[in-house]
C-alpha cells in the first residue's frame, strides 16, 4: 500500500466513488504549476474556453498534453500516482489514460456542469480512477462528488460544457442530468483543499464544481487512470478525448503504446 493511502480510504473510494487524499501531490505543486503555465501559453488542439459572451472571468480547459509538456509527464511517471491508483481500484496495473487542466480565474461565475466522465470516454470498467489536484487553496470552488453515483445503473447524459446541450445525438440510453443540491436522496461530498491535495474519484462518479467567486484563481490538474478490467467500448458519437486512429475494437484492452502502464504490481 502506498504510504499516503489507508485501507479506510480504499474502502471509502470503492463504496462512495470518491475520497480525499491529503498531500498526495504536495511535492509536485510547483511542477504542476509550471506545466499549467506552459499549457496556458501554448494551448493544445483540444483547448477550450468555456464561457459565452457576457459571462464573467475565464474558464479554460485542455487535455492530452503529457507527451508535449514535460512537467505533466514528470508528475504522471514519477509521483507514484500509479501505485495509488492501483491500490484504490484493486488492480494489479495502472495505465495512464490522459491528463486534464482546468483553470477558473478569479470572478468566474460559471459552474462546471454536473457530469460523469465515463460517458464521454471510450472505456468502461470497474477499475478506473481520476485524480483532481488543485495548486491553489480551494473552498467553494472545490470538486463536488455525489456519493455512490458510480454504482448507478444508467449513465448520466453527457453535455457540452459551453452551452450544456447534448454531447451525442442519441440520448435514449442516458438518464437526465440531476440537480444533486435539490434532491434529498443524494449526498454531495466536497472538501476544502490545500495545494497538492487530491480527490480520487471513479470515472462514473457524478461530479461538478461551483464557479470561482473568490479573489484568486483556481488552477487544477487531473490525471485519468485505468486498471485491469478497463476495456474499449463504442459510444454513439465521437468521444472526448477522441484519440483518432486508435484502431481498437470493443472489448480490447487499451493499447499500451498510447496509454502507457505507469504501475505494475
Amino acid at each position: 500500500m502506498h504510504p499516503l493511502v489507508t485501507p479506510e480510504q480504499v474502502q471509502h473510494f470503492q463504496e462512495h466513488g470518491a475520497v480525499l487524499i491529503k498531500g498526495l501531490f504536495a511535492e509536485y505543486v510547483d511542477v504542476i504549476r509550471e506545466g499549467i503555465d506552459i499549457n496556458l501559453q501554448q494551448p493544445g488542439e483540444y483547448a477550450a474556453e468555456n464561457l459565452t459572451s457576457g459571462e464573467s472571468g475565464r474558464f479554460f480547459d485542455d487535455y492530452c498534453n503529457w507527451q508535449r509538456i514535460a512537467p505533466f509527464r514528470q508528475v504522471a511517471f514519477e509521483s507514484g500516482v500509479g501505485e495509488v491508483a492501483a491500490n484504490l481500484m484493486g488492480s494489479q496495473t495502472a495505465q495512464l489514460f490522459h491528463d486534464h487542466v482546468l483553470v477558473k480565474e478569479a470572478g468566474t461565475s460559471k459552474p462546471t456542469p454536473w457530469h460523469q466522465d465515463s460517458p464521454y470516454y471510450f472505456v468502461e470498467g470497474k477499475h478506473t480512477v481520476s485524480f483532481w489536484v488543485p495548486v491553489d487553496p480551494v473552498s467553494d470552488a472545490t470538486l463536488r462528488c455525489v456519493a455512490g453515483s458510480h454504482r448507478w445503473e444508467s449513465p448520466v447524459l453527457p453535455v457540452k460544457w459551453l452551452k450544456e446541450d447534448s454531447f451525442y445525438p442519441d440520448e435514449s440510453q442516458y438518464r437526465p442530468v440531476p440537480d444533486p443540491d435539490a434532491e434529498s436522496d443524494m449526498t454531495v461530498l466536497e472538501w476544502p483543499m490545500a495545494p497538492g491535495d487530491a480527490v480520487a474519484f471513479h470515472f462514473r462518479t457524478l461530479h461538478g464544481a461551483r464557479g470561482n467567486q473568490s479573489s484568486q484563481r483556481r488552477r487544477a490538474f487531473s490525471l485519468r487512470v485505468t486498471g485491469d478490467d478497463a476495456r474499449y467500448v463504442t459510444r454513439p458519437g465521437k468521444t472526448s478525448p477522441p484519440f483518432p486512429g486508435h484502431d481498437m475494437n470493443d472489448g480490447d484492452q487499451l493499447r499500451e503504446d498510447w496509454f502507457p502502464v505507469i504501475y505494475r504490481r
